[in-house]
């Protein structure tokens, strides 16, 4: 028997959190559902990461202007992932800002990318009708740009800090308030994607460039708020377990001469009962283990994910 594919099944709606983390910044989580942020500048408004489509967007917005009303001037998309970016519409940025990789990324493989993600997740997908098209960088940077939030605010820095969960993730980094939005590259309490990843930067450098920044508060990709540095550094740690279990049992079937099923398998016994209650970890191991396998197979960059190769990996692995 094979498993009902992917979160084709999830239908239950997940109760929104908005979380105020110090004046003028704000987090909503939503029981694993990607997370998003905001920033109060002087006069605008910087958001982080844009949810799947303009209406799903539209109700963040709704809850953000109960406590402000400053009109949207940066949008910060973290990577190029459709549940991150499709709703970019609804908040009428002045400037829509990404990675240089997340560009190419968009243009390489960001329709394939929109038609996979609606059939693992739809209900993520509230009102697909309602997006225009692939969202397009308006700004694009290589290693860092600042934003002066005006008055006694301060900066957000906006920084790649190496290859991870995709080849252009960035996070935004409040150094006043110690405040860390960092996207996929760390997930609290929720399952790892990684099918899209470079498991060995990430794993190491990528990740020690997080943990040098010295948070004491962290956004993960999905997952609750954490708070305070030692539960941010759990956070940091549990993230790059997860690849490191991943990587050891993946590589140990590869090069035993086992199987993809093997390998997947044996990952999955590995990494069950610390994660296995997390969500969407039944969801996303099969497209995880298949990417370490061809990384570790010397396949530098991610085969690109379409809707066919989802459904054939998955029958392949979850039966």
């Amino acid at each position: 028997m094979v498993k009902a594919f992917a979160s084709s099944t999830d239908l239950t709606e997940k109760e929104q959190t908005l979380e105020v983390l110090a004046d003028g910044v704000y987090a909503l989580t939503a029981e694993g559902d990607p997370n998003v942020g905001a920033v109060e500048g002087e006069d605008f408004l910087v958001c982080f990461e844009a949810l799947a489509t303009p209406v799903a967007a539209r109700k963040w917005l709704g809850k953000l202007r109960e406590y402000t009303d400053k009109p949207v001037r940066y949008l910060v998309l973290s990577h190029y992932h459709a549940v991150r970016v499709l709703g970019a519409s609804a908040f009428d940025a002045e400037v829509i800002i990404a990675h240089d990789n997340t560009r190419g990324l968009i243009a390489e493989r960001g329709e394939q990318d929109w038609v996979s993600e609606l059939g693992r997740m739809p209900r993520l997908f509230d009102g697909p009708e309602s997006i225009p098209g692939l969202t397009w960088p308006t700004l694009t940077f290589s290693d860092a740009v600042t934003i002066d939030l005006g008055g006694d605010r301060g900066a957000l820095e906006l920084r790649y800090l190496g290859r991870g969960h995709t080849e252009g993730d960035l996070v935004a980094w409040l150094p006043r308030r110690r405040i860390l939005f960092a996207g996929d590259l760390v997930e609290a309490q929720a399952a790892l994607y990684t099918g899209d990843a470079f498991h060995r930067d990430w794993s190491t450098s990528t990740l020690d460039a997080v943990a040098a920044l010295g948070a004491e508060a962290l956004v993960g990709g999905r997952g609750a708020v954490v708070h305070g540095r030692d539960a941010v550094d759990a956070a940091i740690g549990q993230t790059r377990h997860f690849l490191d279990v991943m990587l050891r049992e993946v590589d140990a079937v590869r090069k035993g001469g086992g199987s993809l099923k093997e390998a997947f398998d044996a990952a999955h016994a590995a990494l069950a009962d610390d994660y296995g209650n997390w969500p969407i970890f039944e969801h996303c191991l099969p497209f995880d283990v298949a990417r370490v396998w061809e990384e570790l197979s010397g396949v530098q960059r991610p085969t690109i994910w379409t809707a066919e190769r989802d459904r054939e990996v998955w029958d392949q692995l979850q039966s």
